[in-house]
C-alpha cells in the first residue's frame, strides 16, 4: 500500500460481482434470481445507511444485465464488449446521475428525452440515480410518468439513504430493497482479507475496534483502515488503533468494574480523573460504561453470548469479569448509568454528576449487607450487671436545624392547671436489680429522642409529633415536650410509655419521666357581620367610634 499510485481501499477493493458483496446476501440473491428468471422490474429503489453497498450493487446489476455471456452463477463474464466498456468507464448504456446536483425539473426533462434513445451495445439502457431523495417536489412529479411506463429498453435504479423523504407515488412505482448495516464479524473478515493481500500484519482486537467505529458501513471501515495503516505502518496493533481513533480502552472499564465490586470509591474516582485528563468526554464515557455493563450481562447467558461483538482476547476478559458480577448488580448498574446519561446535559457540574453515579455504583450491595445483619431491637431490655460502673452517655449527634414550626412553638402557652387535662397514667417500672442513675445531658437526650423518632419515620403521625418540638430536660430527670393539638395529644398518649422506657434504657437512668405539655386552645371569634367587623376595628382604633358618632354614621 506504499506504491506511488495509491488507490484508497474503498475503491481498490470495491466488489465487482454479486458474490463479493459483503453482508447483503438477501439483496444479491433476489437480484440474481430475478435475472435468471427474467423477472425484471422497470425501476428499483436501493435504501440503507451510507457505505453498505447500494451504488455498488446498482453497478453490478447494470453490468450483469448487459453482459453477453453471463456465467451459470449469474455473474458478468468480464470478457465481452459490454463488460469491458463498463470496466473502462466508457459504456454508453449505463448512465449515472447525481440527484444532489441535478435536482431541477429541467434536469429530469433532459433525462426523459434521453431515455428514448435505445442502447448501442447490450439489451438495456440503465440509469443509476444516486441520492434520489434530493430531487425537488416538482422534479419528482415530472419523473412519475416516465418511471411508471418507461421504454422497454430502460431500467431505473434509484439509491438513497433517506427513504422517508421520497414521495409515496415514487415508492409505489419501484421494487424496494432495504440494505442492512454490515455486521462487525463480516467487516473484520473483509479487513483480514485485504490485510493478507496487502501484506499488513494485524491484531484481531484492533480490527474489531475499527469495525465497531465504522458502525456498519464498509466504506467507513476501509477509510479508517487506510488511516491506521498510514499511522502505524504495516502492523495494525490494538494500542495504535485506540490512540489514533481516540477510543477509550476497554481496560478502563474493566478496572472500574473491579473497583465497583470491591466498593473502592477512591480507585473509581482516580480512574475517571485519568480518563478526563486524556481528553475523553464524560458523556461518551458514561455511554461506554453502560455498553460495558450490557456486554457483561450478555456474557451471563450462553444463549446471548453471540451478541458480544468483540475480539477473542477481550471476549475472554468479559467472561472472567461476568463470572464475578451478579445479575442484580448489573441491573442496578445499568439503571444508575441510564439515569446519569439522561441527566448529564442538564447538569451544571457534569464532572460531579458522573462522580455521584460512580459513588452509587460503588455502594451497590453495601446497603443489602447492612440490612442482612441482625439488628438489636430498640425495645430489648439491657442485661443488668452487678458491678458495672456508670457508663459514659452516648456521643452527641448533630441535631437538624430547627424548622419554622419549632421556632413558632419555642415559647408555647402552657396550661397552669394540669388537672383539667391530665396526662395518661404512667406505669411505674419495676426496679431493676441495679438502680441506674447515670447523669443525663441535653445532647444525649436529643440524640436518643431523634433515634426513637426515626423508628416511626414511615408513620407520619408519630414522626411529625416527635419532631415538632425539641425535648427539654428539667430537674435532671423530667423530660418536658410540647404537644400542639389534640391529634398529636392522642398520638403521644399511645407511645408515651414506650418512649419513656426507651429513654431510660438508652440514657441508663431509671428515674426519667416524660411530662408532655399541652397548648391551650384559644377560642377566637371571627367577625362576619359589619357590626362585628366595626367593633373589632374600633377596639384597635377608638377614633373610629368617635368618627361614627360625630357624623351620625350607620350601617347599611
Amino acid at each position: 500500500m506504499s506504491n506511488n499510485n495509491f488507490i484508497v481501499s474503498a475503491r481498490k477493493y470495491r466488489p465487482a460481482t454479486f458474490d463479493t458483496v459483503v453482508g447483503q446476501s438477501s439483496v444479491t440473491g433476489t437480484l440474481k434470481n430475478a435475472i435468471k428468471n427474467k423477472h425484471l422490474a422497470q425501476a428499483y429503489l436501493f435504501c440503507g445507511p451510507r457505505g453498505v453497498g447500494k451504488t455498488t450493487c446498482a453497478r453490478i446489476l447494470a453490468k450483469t444485465l448487459n453482459c453477453f455471456h453471463p456465467a451459470e452463477n449469474i455473474e458478468a463474464c468480464d470478457q465481452c464488449e459490454s463488460c469491458l466498456s463498463f470496466n473502462e468507464s466508457r459504456s454508453y448504456n449505463i448512465h449515472e446521475l447525481d440527484a444532489a446536483s441535478n435536482n431541477s425539473v429541467d434536469d429530469i426533462r433532459n433525462l426523459i428525452d434521453q431515455v428514448r434513445i435505445p442502447p448501442q451495445v447490450g439489451k438495456y439502457s440503465i440509469y443509476i440515480i444516486d441520492e434520489v431523495h434530493m430531487l425537488s417536489s416538482s422534479a419528482f412529479n415530472a419523473f412519475l410518468k416516465t418511471l411508471e411506463e418507461p421504454p422497454a429498453h430502460v431500467i431505473f435504479i434509484l439509491a438513497t439513504t433517506e427513504k422517508h423523504k421520497i414521495i409515496p407515488t415514487i415508492l409505489s412505482r419501484c421494487q424496494i430493497f432495504d440494505f442492512n448495516r454490515i455486521k462487525i464479524a463480516d467487516t473484520v473478515n473483509y479487513l483480514q482479507l485485504i490485510s493478507d493481500k496487502e501484506g499488513v500484519t494485524y491484531e484481531q482486537d484492533a480490527l474489531s475496534v475499527i469495525a465497531q467505529k465504522a458502525d456498519g458501513g464498509m466504506r467507513d471501515a476501509l477509510s479508517i483502515y487506510d488511516q491506521i495503516v498510514s499511522y502505524s505502518g504495516n502492523h495494525i496493533s490494538y494500542q495504535s488503533v485506540i490512540e489514533n481513533l481516540n477510543v477509550l480502552d476497554y481496560e478502563y472499564y474493566f478496572k472500574l468494574t473491579d473497583a465497583f465490586l470491591d466498593h473502592n470509591i477512591g480507585a473509581s474516582f482516580i480512574c475517571f480523573s485519568d480518563i478526563l485528563d486524556k481528553g475523553f468526554d464524560g458523556h461518551n464515557f458514561v455511554s461506554g460504561l453502560s455498553s460495558h455493563f450490557r456486554d457483561l450481562l450478555v456474557c451471563k447467558d450462553p444463549v446471548t453470548l453471540q451478541l458480544l461483538e468483540v475480539g477473542a482476547n477481550i471476549r475472554e476478559r468479559y467472561r472472567e469479569q461476568a463470572a464475578r458480577c451478579g445479575v442484580g448488580f448489573l441491573f442496578e448498574a445499568l439503571n444508575i448509568c441510564s439515569a446519569c446519561d439522561v441527566g448529564y446535559k442538564i447538569s451544571k457540574n457534569q464532572r460531579l454528576h458522573v462522580e455521584i453515579a460512580l459513588l452509587r455504583l460503588c455502594e451497590i450491595g453495601v446497603e443489602k449487607k447492612k440490612s442482612d445483619q441482625p439488628v438489636e431491637s430498640a425495645h430489648a431490655e439491657q442485661k443488668p450487671t452487678t458491678s458495672a460502673p456508670k457508663q459514659q452517655a452516648p456521643t452527641p449527634a448533630r441535631m437538624p436545624s430547627p424548622s419554622i414550626k419549632q421556632a413558632l412553638s419555642a415559647k408555647p402557652i402552657v396550661k397552669t392547671d394540669v388537672a383539667n387535662e391530665p396526662s395518661p397514667p404512667i406505669e411505674k417500672s419495676e426496679p431493676s436489680a441495679v438502680v441506674q442513675d447515670a447523669e443525663v445531658t441535653s445532647e444525649a437526650l436529643n440524640t436518643a429522642w431523634t433515634t426513637f423518632a426515626e423508628k416511626y419515620k414511615k408513620e407520619s403521625r408519630y414522626y411529625n409529633m416527635l419532631t415538632a418540638d425539641t425535648p427539654r430536660l428539667e430537674e435532671d430527670i423530667r423530660v418536658c415536650f410540647t404537644v400542639g393539638n389534640s391529634f398529636y395529644q392522642e398520638a403521644m398518649q399511645k407511645i408515651q410509655q414506650e418512649l419513656q422506657k426507651y429513654l431510660r434504657e438508652q440514657l441508663q437512668n431509671n428515674r426519667l419521666e416524660i411530662q408532655p405539655c399541652f397548648l391551650e386552645k384559644q377560642e377566637t371569634h371571627k367577625a362576619y357581620t359589619a357590626e362585628d367587623k366595626f367593633a373589632a376595628m374600633s377596639q384597635k382604633n377608638p377614633a373610629l367610634l368617635e368618627l361614627k358618632q360625630r357624623f351620625l354614621l350607620d350601617f347599611e
